[in-house]
């Protein structure tokens, strides 16, 4: 009869380790920014990372709104295989300054297509990379809200906006945090020089995306992993603690 509570034990641990997992998966279920910062004023490459959330369809265009109130000079796609991109632009009410030249218009929004026979399918990702700049100087934030939409004809409206304090919404919009930049030089930390910047190939660009992805995501498992373990620790310690009690009874 021992082992009855025992087996209880074991069975709750278990239970409460596949519990945190499981609420650790949705993080990973939103249409995100990679890396999630970049420095203010410079030029940077970014990811926006797409999950296909459905178990029947497959998504088959991405729809990402770039914001007017700080318009980028400089937005290049980089080619994906089996994928259109288009860009539109708009005409800026107030041109803006870039290297002392004005710039009266700014893309406002990336289109990627799926070709015949390509999607994201079930249980997928894929990413979209982007070369952004400059950056605003005078923001803390930018917002892309971005559309998903599945070959069933369902479409995902990323659009909402996370307000502190407050949980944050079932469908918020990809976020890309803007830091001060290193130094006097505008365009340091994760950004490249304007001439690389500008045309959106520099080596430099695809590191630092690259880096800033690979601590995001390793932050995160780490984190699942050491709450597991604790779950699972406090479990067989207790475990132990009733085993030497029923030893000292007996």
């Amino acid at each position: 009869m021992r082992s009855l509570p025992t087996r209880r034990l074991a069975a709750v641990a278990l239970t409460a380790a596949a519990s945190v997992v499981a609420l650790a998966g949705p993080a990973f279920a939103h249409v995100t920014v990679n890396p999630g910062a970049a420095a203010q004023g410079g030029y940077t490459a970014v990811d926006f990372r797409v999950p296909n959330e459905s178990d029947t369809a497959g998504t088959v265009k991405l729809e990402v709104n770039l914001p007017l109130d700080h318009p980028l000079a400089s937005v290049r796609t980089l080619p994906l295989p089996g994928w259109t991109a288009t860009v539109e632009k708009a005409k800026l009410d107030k041109p803006i300054k870039v290297h002392g030249s004005d710039v009266n218009e700014a893309v406002s929004k990336i289109t990627w297509t799926a070709d015949a026979g390509t999607k994201i399918a079930p249980g997928q990702f894929q990413e979209f990379r982007v070369s952004l700049g400059p950056l605003p100087a005078d923001a803390d934030s930018m917002v892309f809200k971005t559309l998903q939409s599945y070959d069933n004809g369902d479409i995902v409206r990323w659009i909402d906006e996370s307000k502190d304090g407050q949980p944050e919404p079932a469908h918020p919009a990809p976020v890309l945090k803007l830091t001060k930049a290193a130094g006097d030089d505008a365009h340091g930390g994760v950004t490249a020089s304007p001439a690389a910047g500008a045309h959106g190939d520099s080596s430099d660009h695809a590191a630092a995306a690259d880096g800033g992805k690979s601590s995001d995501s390793t932050a995160r498992v780490l984190g699942v992993i050491g709450i597991v373990v604790g779950v699972i620790g406090t479990a067989v310690g207790v475990l132990g603690l009733r085993r030497r009690n029923s030893g000292s009874a007996s």
